[in-house]
């Protein structure tokens, strides 16, 4: 009768560890699944996927896709160059439409 519940126990214990373990594979497949997306779209453009290339505009960094022409700026770019020359391209796009 001992042998049955022994076996039981081990089968129950053998049936946790497997779920514990598969678990533990899943969440690490996930990681470096995430991990390896952000690697391949690190310098890509995220509207057509080309490269992008760094490039300088009146003392700012920016980065430009040669394919589609989209421009990224960082997060207080777009503040620096408002403050260089704010009446000419700035209010040009950002100023409300007076009517």
């Amino acid at each position: 009768m001992t042998d049955l519940w022994e076996e039981r126990k081990k089968a129950l214990e053998n049936s946790y560890f497997y779920k514990h373990e598969k678990e533990l594979i899943e969440k690490m497949r996930e990681e470096h699944r995430e991990q390896l997306i952000r690697e391949l779209c690190r310098n890509r453009c995220p509207k057509c996927g080309q490269e992008i290339v760094p490039m300088e505009f009146r003392g700012v960094p920016l980065d430009k896709c040669a394919q589609c022409g989209g421009v990224w700026l960082g997060p207080k770019d777009l503040q620096i160059l408002a403050e260089k020359d704010h009446r000419t391209w700035f209010e040009h796009w950002f100023k409300s439409e007076e009517k």
